[in-house]
């Protein structure tokens, strides 16, 4: 599964509205029965709360957590890709190059919560 930004920022900050909605997810994880995957996108928003912050301890505690998951660089192919979703589906382009990557490693699903997603009918969206 690739996991967009959001859901995990819910989960590692204990978000009381949102966080048990992904939480099965992760302890899913946590058992061996999903292997994650993020962008280089979600690694870098996912940094820039505990950096913007200061909090360096913060920081890199959590670029431990997703470094032990996959994570896919953004490469020509995949930047291809988020610019035909981007330019057919209308996409913000960071959410097209999360779809595009989604699609380029054979992804299970998009686990994300955002809606613009809604449109794109060749991937499974767990929201």
């Amino acid at each position: 599964m690739l996991l967009d930004t959001a859901p995990i920022i819910y989960c590692l900050e204990d978000n009381a509205e949102f966080g048990p909605r992904f939480q099965p997810l992760f302890e899913a994880h946590r058992n061996g029965d999903l292997r994650f995957a993020v962008t280089t996108i979600t690694l870098a928003e996912v940094l820039m709360g505990p950096l913007q912050s200061s909090d360096e301890a913060l920081t890199r505690r959590y670029r431990a957590i997703l470094e032990s998951w996959q994570i896919i660089d953004l490469n020509a192919d995949i930047a291809e890709s988020a610019a035909r979703l981007r330019a057919s589906l209308r996409l913000k382009l960071p959410d097209a190059v999360q779809a595009a990557t989604a699609l380029a490693i054979n992804a299970d699903a998009l686990v994300t919560h955002d809606r613009d997603f809604s449109r794109l009918k060749s991937l499974r969206v767990i929201s």
